[in-house]
């Protein structure tokens, strides 16, 4: 009886150590997620730093979210739907991720959400793609976007440049989706107040030739609405010096951002007072803000002295999508059905405010409107002048008047007479 009292002892202590190395295997399980953002071409350095936003977020999760390890698959484009495409196919067929973050830019992000739905098994997070048309037209299922998009950073910020006195602009901008969104979010409510955006000079993305463009500037204008990002928005400022250019301007929400505002050379000094508009600011007065700034400078010695719109788009996507993965304790199973759940039910409060979603799983938000600024270092920031809450994807329309404006497009809206 004795010798058997020990067997059995001995095997439930080995069961037990069996168990407790399973239970800690278990936890450090590898799940791979997909991580895609533009490392090639214009928008270079704006998808370093939205690379920096999602290492920022899984760095606050010590690795770890749904109780396993998260490794990031890298992969990337250079703002052009097919490279997108190409680099999110590898990642999701070769590489096998369930869950995959990305795009960066507009157009890119209205090919994979085409995409996304050849793949129902599979999550995808947006990035910071800001095209309209990635959740408002033909959305699919399985395509999430937490932040707010490229319209909706540009509501309030028609009327701010009336009250500076701009009634009639000239725009330059890229000549993609997002820029679409950008202008039309600004037109509907300059155009409805009485601006006049006498022209558009819509130029392709990576344009390092901006001559003629400014040979065609009017002298009669008030301002140029500049709808530019990355190089795009450098070269374009350096020409536009070089050349005498002195009209003030205001502009996209990624034409003053961090990635621009640091460049050198003599007509960035003239960018001080530029209005612009955001889903985000530099100057947000919020502990939630401060400490992700604080987070950002600590862990990213090589980045800029601000997060950048990237960097903060790429964050809140993250974090809700390693969030989600907390809320579900990892379970991808049934087809992602708890996860998606999980997803559509986020709201927590991140650095530029709450972040939820709508029924289009598009991002429902704070837009912030803004002007550069100097700091005491001599470094430029865009200081929050006022903030317009709770834009929907209708612009602060009723879906009828918007239905009737129309996408924004080339030539939506018009108000040049």
């Amino acid at each position: 009886m004795k010798t058997t009292k020990k067997w059995w002892m001995r095997t439930l202590v080995g069961a037990a150590a069996a168990l407790a190395a399973m239970g800690s295997a278990c936890a450090q399980e590898t799940l791979k997620i997909g991580l895609l953002a533009t490392l090639e071409g214009p928008f270079a350095a704006p998808g370093q730093d939205g690379m920096r936003g999602a290492d920022l977020a899984l760095i606050q999760k010590k690795g770890m979210a749904g109780g396993k390890k998260i490794e990031f698959i890298k992969v990337s484009s250079d703002a052009t739907p097919d490279k997108a495409v190409a680099a999110t196919r590898k990642a999701v067929e070769q590489d096998k991720v369930p869950i995959m973050i990305g795009p960066l830019s507009g157009d890119e992000g209205i090919a994979v959400k085409n995409y996304a739905k050849t793949q129902p098994g599979v999550t995808f997070i947006n990035g910071s793609s800001g095209a309209q048309g990635a959740t408002l037209v033909d959305p699919a299922p399985n395509f999430y976007r937490f932040n707010t998009e490229g319209a909706q950073w540009m509501v309030g910020l028609g009327e701010h440049a009336l009250a500076k006195g701009y009634k009639k602009v000239y725009l330059v901008g890229e000549d993609y989706g997002f820029p679409y969104s950008q202008v039309q979010g600004f037109m509907a409510g300059y155009c409805a107040k009485g601006g006049k955006v006498v022209d558009k000079a819509w130029v392709p993305l990576g344009t390092k030739d901006y001559a003629s463009v400014i040979a065609k500037v009017p002298k009669d204008i008030d301002a140029l609405l500049v709808v530019l990002g990355g190089s795009d928005a450098v070269n374009f400022l350096t020409q536009y010096e070089q050349a005498g250019g002195d009209k003030p301007m205001i502009g996209g929400s990624i034409t003053v951002d961090q990635t621009v505002l640091n460049f050198k050379g003599k007509r960035r000094e003239s960018l001080l007072g530029t209005a612009s508009a955001g889903p985000m600011a530099d100057s947000i007065d919020t502990p939630e803000w401060k400490k992700f700034v604080a987070d950002y400078k600590a862990n990213f010695k090589d980045g800029f002295p601000s997060p950048s719109l990237f960097a903060y788009l790429y964050y809140i996507n993250t974090k809700a999508t390693l969030d989600a993965l907390d809320a579900v304790k990892g379970d991808l199973s049934n087809g992602q059905k708890a996860y998606r759940d999980a997803l559509q039910k986020t709201n927590f409060v991140g650095p530029a405010g709450t972040v939820k979603i709508d029924a289009n799983r598009n991002g429902v938000g704070t837009t912030y409107i803004t002007e550069v600024a100097k700091a005491a270092d001599g470094s430029f920031y865009n200081k929050v002048v006022k903030t317009v809450p709770n834009i929907t994807e209708t612009l602060g329309l009723s879906e009828a008047d918007f239905k009737k404006m129309g996408l924004g497009s080339r030539d939506v809206p018009d108000c040049r007479k």
